[in-house]
């Protein structure tokens, strides 16, 4: 009897940690979108069939990396940051597109043929409305500038309170992470790696930086980084700010009520090319957290279903829209070493929702087949790692056991797509 008494306890003890949790999420997730002027688009749920266990062991690694990770991008910059300086540091040119035929046919209903080909694949005519996000031109001249410039004020506004918004001397700004450890600074950096490996271009420039006493990028903000308690010669990440993004409800086809998204035409023809276009990127980013096992947007969202049943009605952790439509992947803290490290907390969670897609952006699957192939994903990240990134080594990389456990992510996904491609191939 006391064996049960205790367990009731301890059940209706984590019943009110995880209400505590949700309500302070909720507050904390209005707080910044009142400060940023966020919009809050309606929705609807996700998933049928979920576990619905709620372990102590889950529930823990939950609040290993808070929910507070609400967008850290938005708000408006100041208009010379945006316009008329496209000699300037700060022009943000991002998804710039003169070519307004292109832009019609992103904006009016399907006319151009099937959104699929080969099966499994979005048709090479989506892909090539589709502009490059952040082009790798763009990434490296930012990287290069943010290197150099000046950090003239901190200030909140990039997630929780240990993360701060940095604005550079000429206007510009930036997300700085400090991270509650060096693994969650390593993750949101190699995970912006393994995304320019995979051809995923929705992810802001990143660099690091190194809190050196005689830095004199960080000379202006001396006095506030020490009353931030920040650790001397911490290495912490830098991310571009963008302005006038606002968030991203799971489409339809991704919720409770449908069977996923596949590669059913008479499904994808009632679609606008806008819709499609935006399936395809949610496409990309259900196949990039898989690898990478972060938590800490879809699959958190998924979870958090036990008790919150309409938690899809909301925007989703981490992922904001542009104007145009296009997706922006942030804050990627729980992606590869946390994630790994908690995987198995998580997997029926990531397994599910990579179970519900079964089409792709055929450039994508191409490079997850050749690093199934060549099985070099370890030296391949390594290389662009330290090639990239000039405070690679005072960070330190994967260790051996996660750059398998990252190989071993690759072959699944490969294996999940010959699956999808055996079941459709003869649509």
């Amino acid at each position: 009897m006391r064996a049960v008494s205790a367990n009731l306890f301890a059940l209706l003890f984590l019943c009110a940690l995880a209400s505590v949790f949700y309500v302070w999420s909720a507050l904390e997730s209005r707080l910044e979108r009142h400060k940023r002027g966020f919009s809050v688009p309606g929705g609807g749920s996700f998933y049928q069939g979920l576990p619905a266990d709620l372990s102590a062991k889950t529930f823990r690694a939950l609040l290993a990396v808070p929910a507070a990770q609400r967008p850290h991008l938005g708000g408006r910059l100041e208009a010379r940051n945006l316009t008329d300086q496209t000699a300037s540091a700060g022009n943000r040119d991002y998804h710039v597109n003169g070519d307004n035929k292109r832009s019609a046919l992103r904006e009016g209903p399907v006319k151009l043929g099937s959104p699929v080909e080969d099966g499994i694949f979005w048709s090479e005519w989506l892909e090539d409305l589709l502009p490059v996000g952040f082009t790798e031109d763009y990434a490296q001249a930012w990287r290069e500038r943010a290197r150099t410039y000046r950090i003239v004020q901190l200030e909140p506004g990039c997630g929780r309170i240990s993360n701060q918004l940095a604005t550079f001397a000429d206007g510009t700004k930036a997300c700085v992470r400090y991270g509650i450890n060096a693994d969650q600074v390593q993750g949101e950096t190699l995970t912006y790696y393994l995304a320019s490996l995979l051809g995923i271009t929705n992810l802001p420039p990143l660099i690091l930086s190194q809190l050196n006493s005689d830095s004199e990028q960080w000379t202006a903000v001396r006095t506030r980084i020490g009353g931030l308690q920040w650790s001397d010669r911490a290495v912490v990440s830098l991310t571009e700010w963008v302005s006038n993004l606002t968030g991203v409800v799971t489409p339809a086809p991704l919720r409770q009520e449908s069977s996923g998204l596949h590669p059913v035409l008479g499904e994808l023809r009632d679609k606008t090319t806008a819709e499609l276009l935006e399936l395809m990127q949610w496409t990309d980013l259900i196949l990039f957290d898989y690898l990478t096992a972060n938590f800490d947007r879809l699959v958190s969202n998924l979870f958090s279903l036990q008790w919150d049943s309409r938690v899809m009605e909301r925007d989703t952790n981490n992922l904001l829209r542009t104007p145009r439509g296009d997706l922006v992947f942030i804050d990627n803290e729980a992606g590869l070493v946390h994630g790994f490290r908690v995987l198995n907390m998580w997997e029926k969670y990531h397994n599910t929702v990579l179970s519900s897609v079964c089409v792709f952006r055929k450039r994508t699957t191409q490079r997850v087949a050749e690093l199934h192939r060549r099985r070099d994903a370890r030296k391949r990240l390594l290389e662009l790692y330290r090639d990239s990134e000039p405070l690679s080594l005072e960070l330190g990389f994967l260790s051996d056991e996660h750059a398998g456990v990252l190989q071993d992510r690759i072959d699944r996904l490969y294996k999940h797509i010959l699956h999808c491609k055996g079941k459709y191939s003869q649509l």
